[in-house]
Order: structure tokens, then sequence, then C-alpha cells
């Protein structure tokens, strides 16, 4: 069967497309740019292509659809900006087989006008076809949640914005399949700055909520009742919770390595975002001391190595920072995670705990960097030693809490 639509990149962004379109009977080939880090298990994979999928690393194919979205990673660059090489990769593997008509879309995280000013001129040179009069261009911002039951492609509402209406029209025409809802915006760039403002509102809210931590740490106030009367407000306030760091694909845009303008907010917000793993461990030093132990010699057992919960996406966790700066100051480090089966920190394997309240009770000290939904907490913290709870997920007086 001949695809209709070929995804460009099957990482964290292609991979969810995908799976929405052939679940909405759309055949579709999948086309990557590079190592990827999203997965499919083999029953998923065998769903995808029984439901008209199929992956295939021929550019010649990418000429037989009618529909192209480019979804391939940007990861943040050697200048703190976001690399676009996969972008640039795809475009041009595209642009020498493009059809006159074909749809061309936008996924990937960019800077405001990379649609227009990298994009655009790629496709045209490689195709000798004209955008927005041979062919349709347009951006939408990807808002893939993983691992999210509630929020899925289907009920949330998709942005987008065309080179000019009838290209926004052509996208629109093609998201309604997969969508309840379609918002067009007046253009690529309003569309480019919707992801800035999304992915941006994200880290600095993280980064306020983090600051609080360490503040009424300080001031021995409980944060997770505060959070948890604050957000009975039924207006001006959105709940947003601490923990040892940010993690995920999509990072945080101050525009200072594309455009030469700095969102002070956004600055900040990685600053204090990255100060958290030191935190955690500072924090992890002094309940050892406290209780009359160094750091140096303790048995420390890591709960959670993931960037999100009951995944098993490693992306920019911030557990693997919090595990090195634990085995400079001399500690034994150990993890537990149902999704990991091995882990590597400095090109060593840590030790992975088969029974997990057997090392909890064998451990100077747990942490519990990320809650994945099998972990029984009470349990955790009758059987451990020393608790550190990053996620708030013990109950009250069970745990020392971030």
């Amino acid at each position: 069967m001949p695809a209709d639509l070929a995804v460009i990149g099957l990482g964290p962004y292609g991979l969810p497309l995908a799976q929405a379109a052939v679940a909405a009977g759309i055949p579709t080939l999948g086309y990557p740019t590079g190592p990827e880090p999203g997965s499919l298990s083999p029953a998923e994979l065998r769903r995808m292509v029984a439901a008209g999928f199929r992956h295939d690393a021929d550019p010649a194919e990418l000429g037989r659809v009618r529909t192209a979205v480019i979804c391939a990673p940007t990861p943040r660059g050697a200048d703190g900006g976001l690399d676009l090489t996969q972008v640039e990769s795809a475009a041009r593997a595209l642009a020498g087989r493009m059809r006159p008509h074909t749809t061309v879309i936008l996924e990937s995280p960019v800077p405001p006008g990379t649609t227009e000013a990298l994009l655009r001129p790629l496709l045209e040179e490689g195709s000798g076809l004209r955008a927005g009069r041979d062919f349709h261009l347009a951006y939408a911002p990807s808002r893939v949640d993983p691992g999210n039951r509630e929020h899925t492609p289907a009920n949330t509402p998709k942005v987008i914005g065309g080179l000019t209406p009838a290209c926004t029209e052509s996208a629109a025409a093609f998201y309604s399949r997969l969508t309840d809802k379609v918002v067009r915006a007046r253009g690529p760039r309003e569309a480019e700055t919707v992801q800035l403002l999304e992915t941006n509102f994200r880290h600095v809210n993280i980064a306020l909520v983090n600051e609080m931590a360490v503040l009424c740490h300080d001031l021995g106030v409980d944060l997770w009742d505060v959070i948890r009367c604050a957000e009975t407000k039924p207006f001006g306030f959105e709940s947003f919770r601490p923990g040892p760091g940010v993690g995920g694909h999509t990072v945080p845009q101050d525009l200072t390595a594309h455009a030469g303008r700095t969102l002070r907010m956004v600055e900040l917000a990685q600053q204090v975002n990255s100060q958290m793993p030191r935190y955690v461990v500072q924090r992890a030093a002094t309940l050892l001391n406290e209780h009359g132990k160094s750091a140096r010699g303790a048995r420390v057992l890591l709960l959670g190595v993931t960037y999100k919960p009951d995944l098993a996406d490693q992306q920019s966790t911030p557990a693997e920072e919090i595990a090195v700066r634990l085995m400079s100051l001399g500690a034994s480090v150990s993890y537990h995670d149902p999704h990991i089966p091995s882990w590597t920190v400095l090109d060593r394997p840590l030790p992975r705990a088969d029974s997990l309240y057997e090392a909890a009770a064998d451990a100077d000290l747990t942490i519990l960097l990320q809650h994945h939904r099998t972990y029984d907490m009470q349990g955790l913290s009758v059987k451990a030693q020393l608790l550190l709870d990053t996620r708030g997920a013990t109950p009250t007086g069970a745990a020392h809490r971030l």
C-alpha cells in the first residue's frame, strides 16, 4: 500500500505522530534522520505495521507522499542553542524527491523564523519548486506528552501556521484527520513562537517552585502542603511540582545563539533548574551527616532514573548528574528502576538492585528521583534506613522531602 504521509524523524516527536496517523487510517512511511531516541515495543510495532505503517530509509520513498512532516530532533548544541543539523538533513532528503502540491510541515522545536529562513530555501533550492505556489509549507508545534493517557493527539488542539492562507488550510486539512480541534496561527513565526512560549512556560514555573522548595526547607515550611492548598484557587494559579532537576527532549530557549536576544526569565530559570541536582546531593550529604554517617563510603540507592514516571526515556535525566556527584563524594551508588535494566554512568555500569526492599533496607540512604507507579512509597519508607523523597510521593512525616 503506498504511503499517504511521510514522518521524517522517528524520535520523541515523530513516533507519536506516526502512531496517531496509522490509528486514523492514514498509510504512513517512517523515515529516520539519525539515531532515534524514541522506541516501540514489538507489540506496538506489529500493531502499527498491521494498520499501515512502513519503516524505510530510502529517500526515493519521500517522493511518493502527499504530506511530509519533519519531526527531526533538535538537541541543545555546543553554543547553547538548538542544533538544527537533523532538520537540515531531513529537508535536503525531502527536497530532492518532492513533487508539486506536496504539503510540508515542520514539527521539530526550532527558533522563530526557522521555517521561512532555513527550511524554505533548502526545499526550494533542492526541488526547484516554490513554497506557497508549487507546494504548501507550514509549522505546527509538537504537543507530545509521553505517557499521558488523558491528553492524546486526538483531544489535544493542534496549532498551525502556514506560509500562505492556502498553506495553512492544507495543513489544517491534514491535522483534522488526527485531532478534534485545529487552531490557525497568523503564520509560521507565530506558530513557532507558540512552541517557544509553551516550553519556556514549563521551565520558568518549575524553576519558581524549585526555588520555593529550597526556601521552604530553610524556613521549616512544608512546601507540599503549600502547593496542596494553593491549587484549590480556581483562577490565577497553575500547579507545578519541584524535583531533582528538569529532563526531557524540549529544552528552554533564550534565543541567544540564534537571534542575539536573551529572555532574562528563561536564563534565570535555566540557572535555577540546573542547580537542583547539586542541591539534592547537598541535602543527601547533610542527612547522612545528621545520622552519624559520611557521604564517603555511604551506600546510596537511587530510585527511578528516567526523566518521567513510568517511561524508559532517560533524555536529560537529572539522575546522571546526581549519581556522578555522589560518586565524587566517595559514595557507593546503586539504582533501581523497573524500566531500565542497565545503567552506565561515566562509562561505568552501576549495580542494579534486584530486590527493592532488601536494597532499601541495606542502603544508608535511599533517594527517590522518579516516582514510578510500581513504587509503594509507604512500604519503602518503612524499609529504608533513611529516605529522601524529591517528588513529594511519601506520606507526610514518612520521609525527608525536598
